[in-house]
């Protein structure tokens, strides 16, 4: 049995180690965790909804239950991906390229921080849009190959896989309740609080 199915199956959680991250003052040092506990933990931490795939298809349930939750089935999803839009296309998902009217933001990423639970993003999902400028509404689509263990290791894989031509406006997603904190946090441009879900597929 894995770990995402003791944290969301029917195994028994490990009681001890969650309760000593989030315990832990900010300037200890990480406890030697695996990366995939640490981000569940800590992205449970920011308000974000969580939904572990073992394949494609039960990404595709889980988006159908997501868009009957929030009676989103005319609800248009904005996206700036067209290789999330053709993946999905056969979802009857009415996708639309402009933000007017759009209530969701439906979108990849670059990686999965487990460090602080928060989600890498940069120009090839946002182009040039800051964070207060998409929905309030995300949904975001990413595997498990995409976790690593800090920003920093992050930015070094987009680095090599990009080479020549980094993307840029490079930032996270973190905040995914709005609280007094959040609005005081500089790099969310003061007000970038989402109601996230992340649709994570197990590729590994």
């Amino acid at each position: 049995m894995g770990l995402f199915d003791k944290l969301f199956g029917g195994g028994k959680k490990v009681k001890r180690s969650k309760e000593t991250v989030q315990t832990r003052g900010v300037h200890m040092p990480d406890l030697k965790i695996p990366v995939d506990e640490k981000f569940t933990i800590q992205f449970k931490k920011n308000g974000g909804k969580f939904i572990y795939c073992d394949n494609f298809a039960e990404v595709l349930e889980a988006l159908k239950n997501i868009i009957h939750e929030n009676n989103w089935q005319q609800a248009a999803f904005f996206t700036l991906n067209p290789a999330l839009k053709q993946r999905f296309a056969g979802e009857q998902i009415p996708f639309s390229d402009t933000l007017a009217g759009a209530p969701i933001f439906f979108t990849a990423c670059e990686h999965l921080v487990a460090q602080n639970g928060s989600i890498l993003v940069s120009s090839n999902q946002l182009q040039e849009l800051k964070l207060y400028e998409i929905p309030e509404n995300v949904i975001v689509f990413a595997t498990t190959s995409q976790l690593v263990d800090s920003i920093s290791d992050g930015l070094k894989i987009i680095k090599k896989k990009y080479k020549n031509q980094i993307p840029a406006n490079i930032t996270t997603l973190k905040h995914f309740q709005p609280t007094t904190e959040n609005a005081k946090d500089f790099l969310t441009y003061g007000s970038s609080s989402k109601h996230l879900y992340l649709l994570l597929l197990e590729d590994l």
